[in-house]
């Protein structure tokens, strides 16, 4: 960027400061005169008449409708919609957001139409969530949608930016609260897109407009976790706060990202990471606007930043900060935060846009603030609630930030919104709610301890606020739903893919232990090299997912006793690492490593390496045939089956040999990956089943799941064959393309693979809802198996 269009921070800064500044004098007269307490006393008389019930005496005998269900995401929707409470939830739900991030006004018919239509949209969605376990949120309802919408490759390409992300946020910051935030921001730049969208814009138009506005939301995004929370954390030293905020400073002055150069220091991992994401986000969203609109992004991005780094320097043990001091930062970060998004995408502004934004802000963070105070307090974080808490007794001059709050409220509806019914009845709602969650989460005698300090001013006016606190119903919103079912699923997920990492590792370790087949004194010199050429097969680095999902599905799923089923994870084994000696064969792939190492027929001679094959194969049959704890016919039954898989793996494996140089249809290529992956998967999951003796039914779920998920994995493997690192790999890269395989990649090009892989990690997912048992290993698995990088 030219000096010529390098904006003057100082003028910048100084403008919306003076604008602050006006602002927060006029909360403070209504604060002092105590102004806003009868005009919202009156409001809140006529709130309550919606959302006070009295009550008769038998009608506590019948409280058919009590939100008994009100726990868990899916029971509470299922309950608003069960008692018709659902479209009213979902109006002021959508009135807030369209207020908060969109800055509408809600006496506009456009707005209300749009209102209308996004509620009509999201109780279709909702309701027919209920009978879907998967739902919009999962990964599955959100692929889905993306397919819809022409966006799968930017889903694709979201997901992964998103799981990078997530394995870069540093010890000492929230995981959960930075996915959720990211997210939050991005949901947020689509909803202003989707919102300024024409009705004839084609579908090939919105697909574009989408995809822009993802990648944008991911660029923007990107600067709560990696900005304000890192800053916040206290994740850095102080010498790396120092350089990385004067590296920030520089690219809102300049319009460029500096090189980061050295950065000899406890964090450079991080900051090199940080540095690249941030920089390629910064110049996206730099060539995807228009001169006009990237100067009031500048503009505005400085504005938050500095505002925050005014609030970040500010020390909690410094007693003499005025209330200008405490209130203009607050009131500049709030306000130029929306104003940044609404630039990102260039979006047109109505008459008022920029003052409702402005002004409606601070109402937003004195609510997070109230929220977070202690959690702020305990970190040592200057907040106008905390600066209070702390000074209180010493210093009569300080405002109470609660009673700002609702000057704040009576200045937003009768001057902003121009006492507009609607804005009142939202507005309301959303305090009143705020403060039953508080209470809630605090406990009653700590709310009233809260309360006691913050409320005292106002005896008359908190009286008729703590009772529609205590009485108030139907004021909850979608956004405060979704966000708790957000965290939780976020937090639960880590925790599952933590075990499930964990129980790859352990149930592996003591797959390792019993797999070497032991020598023998009394047999010839030959048997035993041989089966020295089948352990140096056995011991190299094998994932052993086969024999792991066996063991998780026999031992976890079936409760079968883990020591009765180790012949069975034996076989399992045994027959995949003959599979793989022949695939490496000349013959075959021609391949020099496996596993990290020297191919067999490389170490021994290909004689070996075949005779070695067939060896493991019979060992199998021998392993499955001392299963001696379980039912005569039912291991009978198991080892014709395992005889039957063998057969047909062996028929995809000729029907490989048999396509090098030929072009296969998807279909084909479909069959032979099934043949050749799918079915080992299948294999794990049904040996098990049939030793339990399962049910058909379920039996057919999981062959289906192991179809799909076998065909995923075959997808996986042609991509990383282009893509992956060999030293990660344990093997060369390039060998399809070498031998003239035909693969997912050669027919579809890595992007259509890429889709391809997607529908069959939704098709499984989508089928385990079959599976009558608990299934989160096999939903990782998946997971596992479209995210591996070997």
């Amino acid at each position: 960027m030219n000096k010529e269009s390098q904006i003057n921070t100082n003028i910048c800064y100084k403008q919306a400061e003076q604008r602050a500044v006006e602002y927060f004098d006029v909360l403070y007269d209504q604060v002092k005169k105590k102004t806003f307490v009868p005009v919202l006393t009156k409001d809140i008389q006529s709130w309550k008449h919606n959302h006070v019930r009295y009550h008769s005496f038998l009608s506590f005998f019948s409280r058919g409708n009590k939100k008994t269900a009100s726990k868990g995401y899916h029971n509470y929707i299922n309950w608003l919609n069960h008692t018709g409470k659902l479209p009213n939830y979902l109006y002021r739900s959508m009135s807030y957001i369209f207020m908060r991030d969109l800055g509408k006004s809600l006496d506009s018919e456009d707005t209300q139409e749009s209102i209308r239509n996004a509620v009509d949209s999201w109780t279709n969605q909702l309701t027919i969530d209920q009978g879907n376990n998967a739902g919009t949120f999962s990964m599955v309802g959100l692929y889905r949608k993306a397919q819809e919408e022409g966006i799968e490759l930017t889903m694709i390409w979201l997901v992964d930016k998103l799981k990078t992300v997530t394995s870069n946020i540093p010890e000492g910051m929230d995981v959960e609260q930075a996915q959720r935030k990211l997210i939050k921001i991005i949901a947020g730049v689509l909803m202003h897109v989707i919102e300024e969208m024409d009705e004839d814009v084609t579908p090939k138009e919105r697909s574009e407009k989408l995809n822009q506005a993802i990648r944008l939301g991911y660029c923007y995004g990107l600067t709560y976790p990696f900005i304000d929370d890192l800053l916040d954390a206290k994740v850095l030293t102080s010498e790396e706060t120092k350089q990385y905020t004067n590296l920030i400073r520089t690219t809102l002055i300049t319009g460029t990202v500096p090189e980061l150069g050295d950065w000899p220091r406890k964090n450079k991992d991080l900051i090199q990471f940080i540095h690249s994401e941030l920089g390629e986000a910064f110049e996206y969203i730099k060539a995807n606007q228009p001169p006009e609109s990237l100067d009031v992004f500048f503009n505005q991005s400085y504005v938050f930043f500095q505002s925050q780094e005014v609030d970040r320097e500010k020390d909690l043990m410094n007693p003499n900060y005025t209330n200008k001091e405490l209130y203009i930062p607050v009131i500049l970060k709030s306000s130029s935060s929306r104003l940044i998004a609404r630039s990102v995408i260039n979006a047109s502004e109505d008459e008022g846009f920029n003052d409702r934004t402005f002004y409606y802000g601070i109402y937003n963070q004195l609510a997070d603030d109230f929220a977070d105070m202690f959690d702020d307090l305990k970190d040592g974080a200057v907040t106008p609630y905390t600066y209070y808490l702390k000074y209180h007794d010493r210093r009569r001059d300080l405002i109470n930030p609660f009673e700002l709050y609702w000057a704040v409220i009576a200045h937003l509806i009768h001057n902003v919104y121009n006492s507009d019914m609607k804005t009142c009845e939202v507005i309301l709602d959303r305090a009143i709610n705020g403060l039953k969650r508080y209470k809630n989460r605090m406990g009653t005698n700590k709310y009233n301890e809260v309360m006691e300090l913050f409320a005292s001013g106002n005896p008359t006016f908190n009286s008729l606020i703590q009772k529609m606190v205590r009485k108030a119903d139907d004021v909850d919103f979608f956004d405060k739903l979704l966000r708790d079912h957000m965290i939780t699923t976020l937090r639960n997920e880590r925790k599952e893919q933590e075990e499930f990492l964990d129980t790859i590792e352990k149930v592996r370790n003591e797959i390792n232990k019993f797999l070497n087949i032991p020598s023998s004194e009394n047999v010839s010199i030959t048997k035993n090299s041989i089966i020295d050429a089948a352990n140096y097969s056995l011991e190299g680095d094998g994932k052993r997912l086969r024999s792991i999902m066996t063991w998780v599905m026999g031992v976890n799923g079936y409760g079968l006793n883990r020591n009765a089923i180790v012949p069975l994870l034996r076989s399992l084994e045994y027959l995949h690492t003959a599979s793989l000696i022949f695939d490496d064969l000349p013959s075959q792939d021609n391949s020099s490593t496996r596993r990290g190492r020297p191919t067999l027929h490389r170490v021994y001679n290909i004689a070996v390496a075949e005779i070695t094959g067939l060896f493991l194969t019979q060992k199998a049959i021998e392993e499955q045939a001392s299963l001696d704890q379980f039912d005569a016919n039912t291991v009978l039954k198991l080892i014709h089956y395992s005889a039957q898989m063998t057969e047909v793996m062996c028929q995809g494996q000729a029907m490989d040999l048999d396509s090098k140089g030929k072009q296969l249809s998807l279909e084909q290529l479909n069959r032979m990956s099934f043949y050749k992956t799918g079915l080992a998967f299948e294999a794990s999951l049904i040996m098990p089943a049939i030793i339990a003796q399962a049910k058909e039914s379920e039996m057919n779920a999981l062959k289906k799941y192991a179809h799909h998920a076998g065909i995923a994995f075959q997808i996986k493997d042609d991509l990383l064959d282009v893509e992956g690192d060999m030293n990660v790999l344990g093997k060369p890269v390039g060998k399809d393309s070498e031998n003239n395989n035909t693969t997912f990649v050669s027919i579809l090009g890595s992007d259509g693979a890429r889709k391809e892989m997607w529908e069959h990690y939704c098709l499984a997912i989508e089928v385990l809802q079959e599976v009558p048992r608990n299934t989160t290993f096999l939903k990782h698995l998946l997971n596992y198996i479209v995210n591996r990088d070997h």
